[in-house]
């Protein structure tokens, strides 16, 4: 049952977020709005489309939720098993997301304290330093390789045989 609910919720999810769906909710919009003259704008007319929302609405919300359920824990484990690959990352965190919101306030305040302490400062400026020049490396590497030189280096290797 359980794995039965999760395809559907993922598929309807999946669905429910397409271009497809959203110019179909807007045609049974427009036709409903047009058709409102033909049944004299009555309250049948009226709670034909005011009941057909809310069941959507409410249905809706359980999928997506669902989906959005797993999705966050699926987020979860991967951010911990970064935090555990990790040299030098605080082990301690990993599953902070079961914690109080007081816990997690507490510690939020802790890292906005540390943000502002200049040894942080310092060791945030040379990461961000250390980022720039990795994304630079790469980026020159790229370049080098679209414009074709990986050709051109690889013909000016010597042939080593073993």
């Amino acid at each position: 049952m359980h794995d039965f609910f999760r395809k559907i919720a993922a598929r309807v999810s999946t669905l429910a977020g397409t271009a497809a769906t959203f110019l179909l909710a807007v045609t049974i919009i427009v036709v409903w709005a047009f058709t409102g003259p033909l049944f004299h704008f009555s309250d049948t007319w009226q709670l034909v489309i005011n009941t057909g929302t809310t069941i959507i609405t409410f249905l809706m919300v359980f999928l997506i939720q669902n989906t959005q359920n797993r999705d966050g824990k699926a987020v979860q484990i991967k951010l911990d098993e970064l935090i555990r690959a990790t040299k030098g990352a605080r082990n301690s965190y990993v599953g902070l997301e079961d914690l109080s919101d007081d816990d997690l306030h507490e510690l939020d305040q802790q890292f906005k304290e540390l943000a502002h302490n200049q040894a942080s400062v310092r060791a945030i400026s040379k990461l961000h330093e250390k980022i720039t020049q990795e994304h630079k490396r790469r980026h020159d590497e790229s370049a080098f390789h679209f414009l074709g030189h990986h050709a051109v280096e690889s013909e000016t290797k010597p042939d080593i045989k073993l």
